[in-house]
C-alpha cells in the first residue's frame, strides 16, 4: 500500500472521494490510501486466478468479481479493492455503502514486494472479520506459490500452501486448481 494518507475521513466522506476520483483508495482508520499500480506480471497472474476461478464455478450460484468491486469490512470500517473476490448465493452489501460488497466467501490477493506484510498482516486482520469469508489466497507474482488461508471448522486459519506442478485446494467453493496453469504465459 502506498502511504500518502489523507486527512481523517469518515466513511461518507470516503465515499464521496471514490465517486469523485480518478484512482481507487483502500479506506483503514479513518484514512484513505491511494492504491498503487500493478505490474504486467501481477496483473497477468490476477486474471488467470479469475480465468480459472470462474471457470471451475460455471453452472454454479457464485461469481467472481474483479479489483474494480470494493469490500466493505463492517466489524472493522475497512473497506479494500482485492485483486479477486468471490460470492456464492446472494450478494450482500452493507446499509451505508450499496457498491460494497460485504460477504464474500473467497478473496485473493496477488503480492507485490511493496504490499505484501500488509497483504498478510493489517489487511488480513481486516478480512477476517468478514463473517462470510472462509478462504483468504496469497499469490506470489514472483515464484509459483501459491497460499491458501482457511478458516476451519473449529474457527481457526490454517495455512496451505501450493508449487510447481501442485494443485490448491478451495474447499468453500468444492475447487482444485493447478499452480502451473496460473502462472502458465501463452507468449514467446
Amino acid at each position: 500500500m502506498t502511504a500518502q494518507p489523507k486527512p481523517c475521513l469518515t466513511y461518507a466522506e470516503y465515499l464521496d472521494l471514490e465517486a469523485t476520483s480518478a484512482e481507487k483508495h483502500d479506506f483503514v482508520n479513518g484514512q484513505a490510501y491511494a492504491m498503487a499500480g500493478g505490474t504486467i506480471e501481477h496483473g497477468a497472474i490476477a486474471s488467470a486466478m479469475a480465468r480459472d476461478i470462474g471457470a471451475a464455478l460455471a453452472g454454479k450460484p457464485c461469481r467472481t468479481y474483479s479489483s474494480d468491486v470494493r469490500i466493505n469490512v463492517e466489524a472493522t470500517g475497512a473497506s479494500f479493492y482485492p485483486d479477486l473476490s468471490v460470492v456464492c448465493g446472494k450478494l450482500e452489501t452493507v446499509a451505508n455503502d450499496a457498491h460494497a460488497i460485504s460477504n464474500p466467501l473467497v478473496i485473493v490477493e496477488v503480492l507485490s514486494e511493496r504490499t505484501e506484510a500488509y497483504d498478510r498482516g493489517a489487511k488480513a486482520f481486516h478480512y477476517r472479520r468478514l463473517p462470510a469469508l472462509k478462504e483468504y489466497v496469497l499469490v506470489s507474482p514472483s515464484e509459483r506459490r501459491v497460499e491458501v488461508q482457511r478458516l476451519n471448522e473449529r474457527g481457526v486459519w490454517e495455512l496451505h500452501f501450493a508449487g510447481p506442478g501442485e494443485r490448491f485446494e478451495l474447499t468453500s467453493l468444492g475447487l482444485s486448481l493447478s499452480v502451473d496453469a496460473v502462472y502458465a504465459n501463452p507468449l514467446p
